[in-house]
């Protein structure tokens, strides 16, 4: 490797700012993570495996892959990426859409259940999506049927966890089928 092409700092200029900022993202938020798994009790389960394991491979994953993101960018950034493709500012307006089905869905889960929140999520969404691609958002059928899909495939869903996992989600009825 010839030193000519590195700069002053070491590093090759042929890297984009943006990628060592995604190592130095990925190893502050794998300190996060360890941060909270240091908050889970450690009480061995089953098969000496405490409640907190999970998280810590979870953390020590991260923080390798953000050493890593790092060591590419200084030893001359992302090679063989191509371009990305799309648009070269975000769609603003599709985000809004997907983040208020987000929010919507978080907001809601508790007061419409499961199976409606997460319809409405997915209705929402795939509006975003949608406009994303330059598409109109749909008229009112798209609407219907949109809200349709996202019922069965959170339906499904919701009758997995509850029924077959015995998890308890937010339902609309004390029967716990909707």
């Amino acid at each position: 490797m010839s030193t000519e092409s590195l700069d002053a700092s070491g590093t090759r200029p042929d890297h984009r700012p943006g990628q060592l900022a995604m190592g130095v993202a990925a190893i502050v938020l794998s300190a996060v993570l360890a941060y909270g798994a240091a908050n889970i009790p450690s009480d061995a389960g089953y098969a000496g495996v405490g409640p907190d394991f999970l998280p810590w491979i979870v953390s020590a994953v991260m923080a390798i892959c953000g050493v890593m993101l790092i060591w590419e960018v200084r030893t001359g950034g992302y090679r063989n990426m191509e371009e990305p493709s799309g648009a070269a500012r975000g769609d603003w307006h599709a985000l809004a859409w997907v983040a208020a089905g987000i929010l919507g869905n978080a907001a809601l889960i508790t007061t419409i259940g499961f199976i409606l929140s997460c319809a409405l999520c997915y209705l929402l969404a795939v509006r975003g999506l949608r406009i994303s691609e330059g598409k109109p958002g749909g008229d009112t059928m798209q609407l219907v049927r949109d809200a349709v899909v996202g019922m069965l495939i959170s339906a499904p869903t919701y009758w997995l966890f509850t029924k077959f996992l015995a998890v308890n989600l937010p339902g609309l009825t004390s029967g716990g089928w909707i």
